[in-house]
């Protein structure tokens, strides 16, 4: 753990003094969003030392070329890039014609950082020498609206305390950006019409080959100590950059501020003809409405979303900083708005991982944003993978599949496959049983029966045709096998009989086929709508349930336990304690092969599936389990602490579970992988909701209840929570003596607690 900077505060991340080595890192940790756009926390100045610039905009990607040196059949032509947008949060700073850089300043003092969280904005604040021995004292403040999703705003104030100065203003944009992992070094913006006055300025820019149409606009105001200036602005262009110029010479201890207004209009949401008019009525209303009000607004709008999506902790600052950072990062990245959009892992945070949407969001994201906010949001990120059906298909199909047999993608913008590692693209197949555990989840606890016959079954179905063409009848053990996949342990790459694959596999056929027994008896015009439009028979049922009933299970008679995969207790199995620490991680430190021949397990793999499907297994069972495999997980994936901690607190072992709730909820605050300036990990932060509310709360949905077994570690005085369950806010409140439920909105819930039923009113 190297980020031992971040200041412990209930509310905000804090960072205080300036340190080079650190810039990156905490462009990531403090960066912003408002589900349909963010970006990392540059700065708006000019900055000379090492920095990862990047603004993204939902929804908007470009198909990067596959660079590989050996080319497979039905290999992706393209890694989907989540784009490094136009920059709209420039604005150089000239002391006496000296550029402000903090990387070149005589010296910084005072330096602080601070992400708003309970408010929503990004503040920083310095004293700074510069060579020319101009002192100024620079207090900055932005945020995205979340009530105007295309609007930024900034408010930039520089006071000379020790000296009278003139100071030049230039705010601009620059569509000059690229990527930085582009596989070729590809230009992926086209800059197309430029314009700037006194006031305002307008790049209009388009993807190649995508072809989204954007507009990067702004519009200015300069005050002096708080009233508003006459000085006018001096309009510039280059090839790819507008900006405009204000100069003002402003005497010792005076203060001279910038407020911009900036963002994007997109062809997503307008026509492109009419983006710059768009962007024109946006500025309007930002300006009418001014600095403070926007403030106020986005102030009330965070307000509502904590109300609801707080987890409070009584007693352990860092591990309350903790949660409410991955809450804030969650809302920040997805408000559920747009059935378009998806969850990144890197949300608007960085590039890493390319796509928009892995098997992470219906694995970790769908329980949090079901409890926490209407069951529509849930219902439009499964919305979201029916629209790309059709898709999925056709990656089946590039594969070899036949008959509507569909394999949905790994890392996908429009559902098409856009993942260029092989044992990814092809092998890890495991993530359709995801798509399919997301109906049944959200079924379970919404009780929206409604979505599986308007979308879900043709969904199951596709999914149900994919595992029974999969899997291969061995003769020798008389079983039907799926050979040559990767699990959710991607330590281990092309091995046969994976359990999680080949079980989820067979829940997936026996979850469809229950589900098309139901949908005939009670919505006999959507099953034959359904029927007609995939051509199933019963013949082809019977084949499926016939896989499903004679799957193979990987079975340890020696250690009474469920095998990872075929052949697990070859390897040496060396435990990680008696790992050298030098060698953590191991994926920077080992070679591949040294990993894949090692028993090593990046992430919860066999234990994943034991927490999905808790309802099927014992408590005695859970344990073995937990006590074979845990041992050898080195946990270096961001989705593993989360489970473990669930079940660690299922076991009742709380310093287990206590030790993996903080690890999962300071991931990167603590930047335990020692990544953290590549962006936050953010589909993993709904884990850590999980880890509370289902770990140390024990909510689960049995038999259509809420049931709860309450925990609370050592190291807190309290915590609560609250969750929507099918339209009514529960209130749970546990300290080490008691528990207390409510319900917000009025009327009765029954519930089951530690086993007894218990209403609640």
């Amino acid at each position: 753990m190297n980020q031992d900077y971040i200041t412990s505060h209930p509310w905000s991340i804090i960072e205080d003094g300036f340190e080079v080595d650190r810039v990156q890192s905490s462009e990531s940790l403090f960066s912003i969003g408002n589900g349909a756009m963010g970006q990392r926390a540059n700065f708006e100045e000019t900055y000379t030392g090492p920095s990862f610039q990047g603004s993204y905009i939902g929804g908007i990607f470009y198909p990067d070329k596959t660079r590989v040196g050996w080319w497979k059949n039905g290999y992706p032509e393209y890694f989907a890039k989540v784009l490094n947008a136009p920059n709209w949060i420039g604005i150089n700073v000239m002391v006496n014609d000296e550029m402000l850089d903090l990387f070149s300043c005589k010296n910084v003092n005072n330096f602080r950082r601070e992400l708003n969280m309970k408010e929503g904005w990004l503040g920083r604040s310095f004293e700074a020498t510069l060579q020319n021995g101009i002192q100024l004292k620079v207090e900055v403040k932005r945020f995205l609206s979340l009530a105007h999703e295309e609007l930024g705003v900034i408010d930039y104030k520089v006071t000379p305390f020790n000296s009278d100065a003139k100071i030049t203003f230039i705010p601009y944009l620059d569509s000059g950006i690229t990527n930085q992992d582009t596989n070729w070094d590809d230009q992926f913006w086209k800059t197309t019409n430029k314009k700037v006055n006194s006031q305002q300025g307008f790049i209009e820019s388009h993807t190649l080959k995508t072809k989204y149409h954007v507009c990067t606009f702004m519009k200015s105001q300069l005050y002096l100590n708080g009233h508003k200036s006459e000085t006018v602005g001096k309009p510039s262009e280059k090839e790819m950059e507008v900006s405009i110029s204000y100069e003002e010479h402003v005497a010792k201890g005076n203060t001279l501020s910038l407020q911009k207004y900036a963002g994007y209009t997109t062809s997503l949401n307008h026509d492109k003809s009419e983006l710059i008019n768009a962007a024109k009525s946006i500025l309007e209303k930002a300006i009418k409405a001014g600095f403070e009000n926007l403030l106020y607004t986005q102030k009330e709008a965070w307000s509502k979303i904590w109300k609801m999506s707080d987890i409070s902790i009584e007693g352990d600052v860092k591990a309350q900083q903790g949660i409410r950072f991955n809450i804030f990062q969650l809302n920040q990245t997805y408000t559920g708005t747009d059935h378009r959009l998806n969850i990144g892992p890197k949300g608007f945070t960085g590039e890493k991982y390319g796509g928009s949407t892995y098997w992470d969001t219906e694995a970790y994201c769908i329980p949090f944003y079901m409890a926490t906010k209407d069951q529509k949001v849930a219902r439009n990120l499964l919305k979201y993978r029916y629209n790309h059906l059709d898709k999925a298909i056709e990656n089946a199909e590039k594969l070899g599949f036949t008959g509507g047999a569909a394999l949905y993608p790994m890392v996908t913008m429009n559902g098409e496959e856009s993942h260029n590692e092989w044992e990814i693209t092809f092998e890890e197949i495991h993530r359709n049983g995801a798509i399919a555990y997301a109906i049944f989840n959200y079924h379970r606890y919404t009780g929206d029966y409604s979505y599986i016959p308007e979308m879900g079954l043709e969904v199951l179905i596709a999914i149900a045709r994919f595992w029974q063409q999969r899997a291969t009848f061995s003769s020798q053990k008389d079983k039907y096998v799926i050979l040559g996949v990767t699990g959710p342990n991607e330590y281990e790459n092309n091995v046969n009989n994976n359990w999680y694959t080949n079980y989820i596999a067979k829940w997936c056929i026996d979850y469809a086929v229950e589900n098309l027994k139901k949908v005939e008896a009670e919505f006999a015009d959507d099953y034959a709508r359904i029927i007609q439009k995939t051509k199933l028979t019963n013949t082809e049922i019977d084949a499926m349930k016939h896989v499903a009933d004679h799957i193979y299970l990987p079975y340890s008679e020696e250690h009474n336990i469920y095998l990872q995969q075929d052949g697990f207790l070859d390897k040496e199995m060396v435990k990680v304690d008696d790992l050298d620490p030098k060698n953590r991680p191991i994926n920077q430190h080992w070679s591949w092969d040294r990993i894949l021949r090692s028993p090593y397990i990046k992430q919860a793999d066999t234990l994943q599936g034991f927490y999905f499907f808790e309802h099927h297994f014992n408590k005695e069972q859970i344990e073995k389990h937990f006590d074979f495999y845990e041992p050898f997980t080195v946990h270096e994936s961001s989705l593993s602490p989360c489970v473990h901690s669930i079940q660690a607190a299922l076991l009742d072992r709380m310093d287990q579970a206590y030790a993996f709730y903080l690890r999962t909820s300071r991931l990167d605050l603590d930047d335990y992988n020692k990544e953290v300036k590549e962006g936050c990990h953010i589909t993993s932060m709904a884990g850590t909701w999980m880890s509370i509310v289902e770990g140390f709360g024990g909510m689960r949905v049995k038999n259509n209840q809420l049931h709860f077994a309450p925990k609370i570690p050592k190291e807190w005085t309290s915590y609560s929570f609250k969750v929507n369950y099918r339209n009514q806010i529960l209130k749970v409140e546990i300290d080490h003596e008691s528990t207390k439920f409510s319900l917000e909105n009025g009327g009765e819930l029954q519930i089951i607690v530690d086993g007894k039923s218990v209403d609640v009113n």
